[in-house]
């Protein structure tokens, strides 16, 4: 839960404080006591919507080396460095894409991609992954890694992530302006949005933005399995995918900054947490690797 708190406390600060430089601007006056002005609204809820999204893909690499302590492989320094950059680019150019950066952090069993474009994204994996598999699972997690890279995923969870951000900014407003049109009554007097409306707004957007993370997770638990497939298609068969995954399953996965838990390679959680997870349960995972032909 403490994950989760955080995931939502940082995405409403973003959007707060867009909201706040837009208005302070004047961009953001689309909402005033004589109504409101749906064309700016609009405008207004795009650009505080995907502006936050946009900039967190942009700068996506350097964060996840600089908050992992990734070391990029420029030189292999022994043979298993040796091994994960030859394999890494071999799996690139059967999934047709540029050869990523591959780098190797400390920390319990995880791996990620990230990047804002498909031919020069970042793939990483942790000690704890490289000495807890062998090197058949250790390539099914890099060949699962290149499929998110190969499908766009980081760019399409960006867009989803604006898009229900739009959404949540958008009708914050358009609730808190009728609210704010109840408490007035019939006052003839309207000089603009009251306190009603900014502590609906304030409301909505908490409220809305638990549903829209909601959303958002459930499109990352989708990607999940579509990596899990493509790694199965990259490699040529679907075993090395699960025994990856049953791996897993049996030892407790490296923990990741919250803003790239979705760019792990495990993760989920129970009850009411599942909900926000970015990924699906392992047994799932497995299950639906078994039905593939």
């Amino acid at each position: 839960m403490k994950r989760i708190f955080l995931f939502l406390a940082t995405n409403l600060a973003v959007v707060l404080v867009l909201t706040i430089v837009i208005n302070v601007l004047g961009v953001g006056r689309a909402v005033t006591g004589a109504g409101i002005n749906v064309g700016a609204l609009a405008v207004f809820s795009l650009v505080v919507g995907f502006t936050g999204a946009i900039i967190s893909l942009l700068i996506s690499k350097p964060m996840a080396k600089w908050s992992t302590g990734a070391r990029v492989i420029e030189q292999p320094a022994n043979t298993t460095e040796a091994w994960l950059v030859n394999t890494v680019q071999n799996l690139a150019q059967r999934a047709n894409i540029g050869m990523p950066e591959v780098a190797v952090y400390e920390g319990e069993a995880n791996a990620f991609a990230t990047g804002a474009f498909k031919n020069s994204a970042l793939v990483a994996v942790s000690t704890g992954l490289l000495a807890n598999m062998n090197r058949e699972e250790v390539e099914a997690v890099l060949g699962h890694e290149i499929a998110h890279v190969a499908n766009g995923d980081m760019i399409t969870l960006t867009l989803i992530q604006g898009v229900v951000n739009t959404f949540v900014v958008f009708l914050s407003r358009v609730v808190g302006f009728f609210v704010d049109q109840m408490l007035q009554g019939n006052s003839n007097e309207r000089r603009g949005p009251g306190i009603g409306y900014m502590v609906t707004v304030f409301v909505c957007q908490i409220v809305f933005g638990i549903l829209a993370s909601m959303i958002v997770a459930w499109f990352s638990r989708q990607r999940e399995f579509r990596a899990d497939a493509g790694s199965a298609r990259l490699l040529g068969n679907t075993l090395p995918m699960q025994h990856a995954l049953m791996r897993l399953g049996g030892i407790e996965p490296g923990a990741l900054p919250q803003s790239m838990a979705a760019s792990g390679i495990s993760g989920g959680g129970s009850g009411w947490g599942a909900l926000f997870s970015s990924h699906p349960p392992i047994e799932e995972r497995i299950a639906a690797l078994q039905h593939l032909r």
